[in-house]
């Protein structure tokens, strides 16, 4: 389902003009009230869509309008969300069904704002106000002023109009393509698609004089498919909507175009934003997720009692860089300020932020350098034991940290560099061939950028772990989130030494306040221990084991309990001394650092032994305060 077509603006449906201004008082008034009745609880916001979930258009509305919500209110909102299906369900018996269902579900959550997205979804609304939200404001998107304005919607019912402009799009498809002679407009059998049909011999009337134009609407999917494919050359193909087919089928209109264009042997246009990636060149068009903001920010306004009128969604250019490339079109002819996806980046945009920090690693080094240079000759004297034992702690540290996790990081970033190697040589081979399949070969570069993007992850990740810190960098997060994160760096080592890992992730956030960096050092540091304490034990009952656990006092517990030698207890007490060590190459640093780490963001820890052999380190911190 997609918004229906209008291409003029101007017209809008909200207070007339010479509107008494006893009663415009009173509908500020009535705001002001509505929003002194939420402001002791969270607001409820319900989000109509007309069809299902798997229609694209109004879901892309729906999640950008939530979005927005959820980052200006800072998520203290309610979001409630019900799918209509008016498409396949149209019957008046299954609309008051849906009415009443709703009126009961909704009793005691009665929403105070109803965004309803397309003109099913408003009418629905409207016409069941009184049961389902009897006091709620309602917004809507998805459909233009003409739209609105037949509908004859109340007063004090606004939302974003989306005004779409078919002439634009087919002067985007002739300035891209000046030689063309053919035009072939395409829609489909449904009312809606009738509908769209109708506005294009309406409102291009005068352009199509200009070509030999031919309307393709009331075949089957098949016989579209066919048609498209033999078309002449120097041709233009516009797509409009194709939701019912001449035999009475359903269709998603994507869905359609993306068969269509499979095949097709012209440049297909098409006027929503959600054909893009799915087989058109381009278009002019209102984006479905610019709707959603739009529709959101009135949504905002109404929860704060403020006054809200109809706004008009801003129109765009967007255009497929790909089929660009793929029908030969010059990127100089697009309409200027035109959006363009898929575009191939140059390896500075792709890679800009890690090769300026490289170029700022190497700045740094060689600033180090030089002045460590210059002040070893002005100090090497005075300053030559203490350099000597600080260089002592900073090796053994970069040596341990080495040590523990080479191994993790260098398996866990040859599987997406050898994916890459592997993707590269498949594509090359299919390239080489008579007829390569390009959607095979779209897939394999999608693989690449992931399999990229993924060791980019890895080295970014490393990258902030090692990095060293002038201040602590407090962050809101989730503790789940930082164990299963070390989990990973270890995952490697531990399968190397025979090691199980376990770690039953609890259903609820585990939300803490502290430096992420810092609580995930701590956690490697215990775990590297226990996995260095296990050495001696039997290689079947190797385990290592994370489990956490909310505490009465509003705290989170981490507990990494192993299998090893445990701790002796005349020594339990002294194990978080600094330089205190069991190990023949320990520095004695590693349990002590871990303890000023946890007590630095209000925490404590402590270690005992278990009950049936091999030790167990546990730590705790606040959970963080919401709201």
């Amino acid at each position: 389902m997609v918004p229906a077509p209008r291409v003029r603006s101007g017209q809008t449906v909200g207070i007339p003009s010479g509107f008494p201004c006893l009663l415009l008082l009173a509908m500020v008034l009535a705001a002001n009230v509505a929003s002194a009745a939420i402001v002791e609880r969270v607001p409820r916001v319900l989000i109509l869509y007309p069809l299902d979930e798997r229609t694209p258009a109004p879901v892309i509305v729906g999640e950008s309008a939530r979005n927005r919500l959820l980052d200006v209110t800072t998520g203290k909102i309610d979001l409630f969300s019900e799918f209509l299906d008016l498409t396949r369900f149209s019957d008046k018996i299954h609309i008051d069904r849906m009415a009443r269902y709703l009126a009961a579900k909704y009793v005691d959550y009665r929403p105070d704002v109803v965004i309803a997205i397309a003109e099913p979804a408003a009418n629905f609304i409207v016409a069941h106000r009184s049961t389902i939200a009897p006091n709620a404001r309602i917004v809507f998107s998805g459909f233009g002023s003409d739209t609105a304005a037949r509908m004859k919607l109340p007063s004090d019912v606004v939302g974003a109009f989306t005004e779409f402009d078919i002439a634009k799009t087919l002067q985007m498809a002739r300035s891209l393509q000046p030689s063309a002679r053919h035009l072939f407009i395409v829609g489909g059998s449904s009312e809606f698609d009738r509908s769209w049909l109708a506005l294009a011999r309406k409102e291009l009337a005068l352009l199509v004089k200009s070509y030999e134009t031919t309307y393709l609407t009331d075949l089957t999917i098949d016989e579209f498919v066919e048609r498209v494919a033999r078309l002449p050359s120097e041709s233009i193909v516009l797509f409009l909507t194709v939701s019912k087919d001449s035999t009475g089928r359903d269709l998603i209109p994507r869905d359609a175009l993306e068969r269509i264009a499979a095949t097709a042997s012209a440049p297909i246009y098409g006027p929503f934003s959600t054909y893009v990636g799915h087989g058109i060149v381009g278009g002019n068009t209102v984006t479905f997720e610019s709707a959603g903001l739009a529709v959101a920010d009135l949504t905002a306004d109404a929860i704060g009692g403020k006054v809200i009128a109809n706004v008009d969604v801003p129109q765009t250019y967007v255009a497929d860089a790909r089929q660009l490339k793929h029908w030969d079109l010059s990127e100089s002819r697009l309409p200027p300020g035109t959006v363009q996806s898929f575009k191939e980046k140059t390896l500075w945009e792709e890679h800009q932020r890690l090769i300026i920090a490289i170029l700022v690693v190497l700045a740094l080094q060689g600033l180090v350098i030089g002045g460590l240079l210059v002040e070893r000759r002005r100090r090497h004297g005075a300053e030559q034991e203490a350099r000597r034992r600080l260089l002592e702690v900073v090796h053994l540290n970069q040596s341990a940290t080495a040590g523990a996790l080479s191994a993790s990081i260098a398996h866990e970033l040859n599987q997406p560099l050898g994916a890459i190697r592997a993707n590269a040589e498949a594509a090359e081979v299919m390239i080489r061939g008579k007829t390569p399949d390009l959607k095979l070969i779209q897939q394999i570069l999608c693989d690449i950028r992931d399999d990229d993007q993924r060791a980019e992850d890895i080295i970014v990740r490393l990258r902030g772990l090692l990095k060293k810190r002038s201040e602590i960098d407090w962050q809101e997060f989730d503790l789940k989130d930082v164990i299963k994160s070390s989990i990973q760096i270890l995952h490697a080592e531990a399968g190397r030494r025979n090691i199980t890992i376990s770690f039953s992730q609890p259903v609820a956030q585990l939300p803490v306040r502290a430096d992420q960096v810092h609580v995930q050092q701590v956690i490697l540091n215990l775990a590297t221990n226990a996995m260095d304490a296990m050495l001696d034990a039997v290689s079947t009952e190797r385990r290592l084991v994370f489990q956490t656990t909310l505490t009465e006092g509003s705290e989170v517990e981490l507990s990494i309990s192993d299998t090893g030698r445990g701790i002796p207890s005349g020594q339990l007490a002294r194990v978080f001394d600094a330089f205190y060590t069991t190990k023949a190459t320990g520095t004695g640093l590693g349990l002590s650092i871990a303890r000023t780490i946890i007590e630095t963001y209000g925490g404590k820890i402590w270690a005992d032994n278990r009950a049936d052999g091999g030790a167990v380190f546990r730590f705790v911190l606040p959970l963080a305060q919401r709201g």
